[in-house]
């Protein structure tokens, strides 16, 4: 299973991507704005949108990926590494 999380912090991307090992789960971080993240998206199985720390061009060019290819989306306003633990696990309940 690939996700994708859009937004949150850039020190803690290791820290998501330390979780994202433990569940079995490969990750993609977007934490800045990126050209044609639209392509990079379309391998994602779940996208995680922290909302807080996103632009609202890139949660809607992601939304508009997520919508098209009915691709789960979990978003969030905190950011946090236990928020992203509790997205996993809700993932892990839904798409098992």
């Amino acid at each position: 299973m690939c996700i994708a999380v859009i937004g949150g912090m850039d020190r803690l991307g290791k820290h998501y991507q330390e979780e994202a090992a433990q569940a079995g789960v490969s990750l993609q971080v977007f934490n800045s704005s990126q050209t044609n993240i639209a392509s990079k998206l379309k391998k994602a199985d779940a996208l995680v949108i922290f909302t807080n720390k996103v632009s609202h061009r890139m949660k809607n060019e992601a939304m508009q990926v997520a919508k098209s290819l009915d691709i789960p989306v979990f978003m969030h306003h905190a950011c946090g590494v236990c928020t992203f633990r509790n997205c996993l696990k809700c993932l892990g309940d839904k798409l098992l």
